[in-house]
């Protein structure tokens, strides 16, 4: 490589300030991200909150209907995922990987999800904020009739959450567990 094609670096080989500027924006939103961490009712609290400020946008332009329906899909692929084991045991013969447990005497394991709870808040946040941001470019108001695409968004919701609680009751998985059973000692 010749002097300065390494990315952030100009031709002296020193780091340039516009990329100084968004590594240091980079690291400030880590930050924050960080420390909001423990905070899931504070996280989903503000995300909800986001979420009704974009659908009253929306409903106050009369528009956007497309991007709210992409958004729809997008968090409820989310959702699926969130749902999901890391480990599809469809996908598992019985004799490779880990198991879930069957039976009351196996040993609790816990329910490893596909996609974390934070990177599903982190996910669906930044998904609203991006079709918030859509409603301020006309390009993306496209005219729909949009009953049509709340009856798809409805029956596809409908269909993909029956394919995915028949798939937990098959593999006899419960995505909301919070740790293993105890049993009061009798005295």
């Amino acid at each position: 490589m010749s002097e300065g094609d390494s990315v952030g670096e100009s031709i002296h080989g020193k780091t340039s300030v516009v990329a100084a500027f968004f590594t240091r924006i980079g690291q400030v939103y880590q930050s924050w991200l960080d420390k909001s961490t423990p905070f899931y009712a504070a996280r989903w609290a503000g995300t909800l909150l986001l979420t009704a400020f974009y659908m009253i946008r929306v409903y106050i332009l009369q528009g956007w209907y497309i991007v709210t329906y992409a958004l729809g899909i997008y968090h409820l692929n989310l959702f699926i995922a969130f749902l999901s084991p890391k480990v599809d045991p469809s996908m598992l013969d019985e004799d490779e990987g880990p198991s879930l447990p069957t039976k009351q005497n196996e040993e609790f394991r816990p329910f490893i999800r596909r996609l974390p709870e934070f990177k599903f808040w982190h996910s669906a946040t930044k998904g609203i904020v991006i079709a918030m941001i859509c409603t301020f470019f006309d390009a993306f108001n496209v005219p729909v009739f949009w009953p049509i695409l709340v009856m798809y968004f409805i029956m596809l919701f409908c269909i993909t959450m029956k394919r995915q609680i028949k798939h937990m009751i098959k593999y006899r998985y419960l995505p909301f567990t919070h740790g293993k059973r105890t049993y009061k000692e009798e005295t």
